[in-house]
């Protein structure tokens, strides 16, 4: 499975179609590489982001939802929780910036080998393919492929809820393989604002697209979400 010319162009077409108020997508104002270059900060108990989910498609907030980390050992584990106190499965990461329980799906995700959270050298130029297999929780015998590129775009000056910051923006294309073997072509594109100084991303957005095997037309397209930080400590 390779990340073709025809995955990229599909992915250029992951633009949302509303019927209520779209959301604008974000933009940050680019700037030089800052010197020297910001360390990314290292994980501790306590830690939090808060984060503001939208649809994209209507403009509609989906809630808000708190990261903490509770956990640093073996793996490091980030819980989750919505405004009115509910728990959601946390996130597990093997080291720092590598995740191996993602939680930013549909459904919750193993991967194995864990794949990095952001650019492993924080610089204009860098990018990289990475492949892993993947299992949906819950059925841990099922193994199925995963082609990440990532590829970073530049440093932006973005301003969210939470503030204005200097972030790393780079984007993840996506090509997998589907639990249901008559969905194909499945593509899913993010573009991430990640803050070295917060050790988190602050804005990020993902949309996506599959096709129905032995169907030919237009992609199908899933939803299209975007979070922003709202707080952080």
């Amino acid at each position: 499975m390779n990340l073709s010319r025809r995955t990229f162009i599909t992915s250029a077409a992951l633009a949302p179609v509303a019927c209520g108020v779209p959301l604008s997508y974000e933009r940050g104002i680019p700037i030089t590489a800052p010197k020297p270059t910001p360390t990314v900060r290292p994980p501790q108990i306590g830690q939090e982001w808060s984060y503001v989910k939208k649809d994209v498609f209507n403009g509609k907030t989906l809630g808000l939802i708190t990261e903490r980390i509770s956990k640093i050992g073996p793996s490091i584990v980030i819980e989750r929780s919505t405004q009115d106190g509910g728990v959601l499965p946390s996130e597990i990461q093997t080291s720092w910036g590598m995740v191996a329980t993602d939680t930013q799906w549909p459904r919750l995700l193993n991967f194995s080998p864990s794949l990095p959270l952001w650019p492993l050298e924080l610089s204009n130029s860098w990018s990289k393919q990475f492949t892993t297999k993947y299992s949906i929780a819950g059925y841990s015998d099922s193994r199925l492929n995963w082609q990440e590129y990532m590829s970073v775009q530049g440093w932006e000056k973005i301003t969210v809820p939470a503030g204005e910051f200097v972030a790393l923006r780079f984007q993840n294309l996506i090509n997998y393989e589907n639990s249901d073997p008559n969905i194909v072509d499945c593509i899913r594109k993010e573009t991430v604002w990640f803050a070295p100084q917060i050790g988190r991303w602050v804005a990020r957005e993902a949309s996506g697209s599959y096709q129905i095997q032995g169907q030919i037309g237009v992609a199908i397209l899933e939803g299209s979400y975007q979070w922003q930080l709202t707080s952080y400590k």
